[in-house]
Parts: structure tokens; sequence; C-alpha cells
């Protein structure tokens, strides 16, 4: 009987070390898709910042002005003056239509009729 626990013992032993050795490639392979994705993250990151600094760069008023002023002819841009703008009561809101209550009879029923007799 005592061979028996020994051999099991074994047994038990070899496969808590297999399974600690799927473990360890399983996590390094795990780590080695977070340090992948964290590398895209940072190229993402830089590609970001460049894509500011251009947009930031185009979007310069003085170079914007100069680029209306160029193609005033062809596009017509004109300042806005302050009669372009109007005040909030001007504007007209969309009506809110109430239309359960323009609907007559209408019932809600909650549950179940069960031997309504």
């Amino acid at each position: 009987m005592r061979a028996f626990y020994i051999v099991i013992s074994g047994l038990v032993v070899m496969g808590l070390a297999f399974w600690a050795y799927n473990e360890n490639y399983r996590t390094q392979q795990v780590l080695r898709e977070v340090s992948s994705l964290q590398r895209q993250i940072g190229h993402q990151r830089e590609e970001l910042a460049v894509l500011k600094a251009e947009w930031a760069y185009l979007n310069r008023p003085e170079r914007l002005r100069d680029l209306a002023s160029i193609n005033f002819d062809r596009l017509g841009l004109l300042p806005f003056m302050p009669e372009q703008f109007g005040r909030v009561d001007q504007v007209s809101f969309p009506q809110d239509n109430d239309v359960l209550g323009e609907i007559e009879g209408i019932y809600d029923v909650v549950g179940r009729v069960e031997d309504a007799e």
C-alpha cells in the first residue's frame, strides 16, 4: 500500500510540474503580448502628438487669414459682423407635442387577467 501512495504522490508531483511548466510559458507569452501592446500604444501616442502639432500648425490664425485672402474671390468668405448674431429669444425652437394627451381612450394595463368572472 505504501508503494501505491509513493506512485500516486510521484504522479501528482509530475502533474503539478507539468502544470507549472505550462503556466510559466503562458505567462511569458502574455508578458510578450503586453510588451508589444505597450510599444504600440507608445507609437500611437507619438503619432497623435505629431498629428496634434500638424493640426496646430495648419490652423494658425495668420495662415488661415492669408489663405482666406488668397482664395477670397473663389470662396467669397467674409468676416463675421455683430449684426449676424442673434438673441436666443429669436430662435424658433420646435414645439413639444403631447402625443398621449391627443389620443383619447388609452389605458395602461399592467399584469394579466386571470379568470375575469
